[in-house]
């Protein structure tokens, strides 16, 4: 399965997308139009005649068309854990989710911590439809003790850099680190966890916990962070990105922030916003992450946060495991879930239909702003631009398969789940994907 979807790739140099919804909330635009794409680049957005046109047309009635949706904070475990996912599994999975962009984060073994390793993601991943940004390690190895060369690593194409998986657990490194960073344009992302309140835990401390004789994680591990990070972005007034949001006190302190004119932007999950700790009763090891699922009131708080723009991308952070390290008894298991393919049925269908947040929300937060937040290239849909495009069936109902993935793994809590709304398609790089 995980090869077949190279099949349905096809070099396109001439395409035109007919009767499409086009929306692009940067530039104003939301008219049902056609989308003539030649060699790569928009030619014309409107009515454009299908009359002596050689090149492939599809018919995209009832659908729409964005550009390119982007998740900044995906996790493709190649080198050393590819059994669980590769870096052309995760591009897989991403193309049949609709993402023409991605940001891997350098959790893995060896860590992504040099030139060489920046480089290697992008030579293996250069020629795939979906483009695949590296995140360099904050620290060597990611150990908190000393600054990487971060400067070599942009220059070899990193976009930010992030221990991510454990906080930057030094106060003086993280500013350093800031104003290091922020010197060659690029971006800090923190995990954000006290590792020693929340040591040894396995889901949120909370009445469940107790109820269910686990050992908890606190709100608090994760607020302490918060609150050190603003205050050190505060303090030398340089920009910081906090990474999967998950409490209320979390969101007091951001949202406080922004008003204050701190330069702190933020994001969350899928699963912060639709699944709480009660889950957990179910002992299923799939609704186990880190952080780990709240309260019901943590979670009401981070749905209005993205409604008033406190949150400012939804990621999916992607983290596949084998079946051997995720299907064991709640407390052995490992930590995380995949999200790429059901990112966009799950927020269509319980945040966009429900009139939680618009369409053009949903862009701005999954394609418009992890770009501006990374400092990449604007993606529009304008006439001469590039074309990068995803194309999404709003009406499409389908019902969740984890077997069906194009992901190597399968720890997802989504199986089953009867969804509306999926991407069926994506253009980017001269080459075409299409489900459909």
């Amino acid at each position: 399965m995980n090869n077949a979807i190279t099949e349905l790739i096809e070099v396109q140099n001439s395409v035109l997308f007919k009767n499409a919804r086009v929306i692009d909330p940067s530039v104003n635009l939301n008219k049902k139009a056609d989308v003539f794409v030649e060699n790569g680049e928009i030619k014309e957005i409107g009515n454009v005649s299908e009359k002596d046109f050689n090149g492939r047309v599809i018919d995209c009635s009832g659908k729409s068309i964005v550009p390119g949706l982007f998740d900044m904070h995906v996790h493709f475990r190649e080198p050393g854990y590819e059994g669980a996912e590769t870096l052309q599994s995760g591009v897989n999975a991403a193309t049949a989710a609709g993402f023409t962009g991605v940001a891997v984060m350098p959790n893995t073994n060896p860590a992504c911590d040099n030139r060489g390793q920046v480089e290697y993601i992008n030579e293996r991943t250069r020629d795939l439809i979906v483009d695949v940004h590296p995140i360099g390690a904050v620290t060597k190895n990611r150990e908190g003790k000393e600054l990487t060369e971060m400067a070599d690593m942009a220059d070899a194409g990193a976009v930010a850099f992030s221990d991510d998986g454990v906080s930057v657990k030094n106060a003086v490194i993280l500013r350093n680190a800031i104003e290091y960073s922020t010197m060659i344009g690029k971006i800090i992302i923190d995990h954000c966890e006290d590792p020693y309140l929340a040591q040894d835990g396995v889901m949120n401390e909370s009445f469940v916990s107790t109820q269910l004789g686990m050992k908890g994680i606190p709100s608090i591990s994760e607020e302490i962070v918060v609150a050190r990070d603003i205050a050190v972005a505060e303090y030398i007034d340089k920009p910081v990105h906090l990474a999967h949001i998950s409490t209320e006190e979390s969101i007091r302190l951001i949202r406080d922030a922004k008003k204050r004119g701190v330069k702190v932007t933020a994001e969350t999950c899928p699963h912060y916003l639709l699944l709480t700790d009660e889950e957990v009763k179910s002992f299923d090891p799939n609704f186990k992450m880190n952080p780990p699922l709240r309260t019901e009131k943590d979670r009401l708080t981070i749905i209005e946060a993205v409604k008033d723009g406190t949150i400012d991308v939804i990621v999916t952070d992607h983290a596949p495991h084998t079946v051997e390290r995720n299907d064991q008894e709640f407390n052995a298991a490992a930590f995380g879930i995949i999200g790429l393919e059901t990112a966009v049925g799950v927020l269509l269908t319980h945040l966009v239909q429900k009139n939680i947040i618009s369409f053009e929300d949903f862009v701005r937060l999954y394609s418009i702003n992890p770009r501006k937040i990374l400092g990449l290239k604007e993606v529009n849909i304008k006439k001469g631009e590039p074309a990068n495009l995803s194309i999404i069936d709003p009406e499409k109902e389908w019902t969740v398969d984890k077997e069906l993935f194009f992901s190597k793994s399968r720890n997802t809590p989504f199986d089953g789940w009867k969804l509306k709304g999926k991407a069926v398609g994506l253009y980017n790089k001269n080459k075409l994907y299409y489900s459909e």
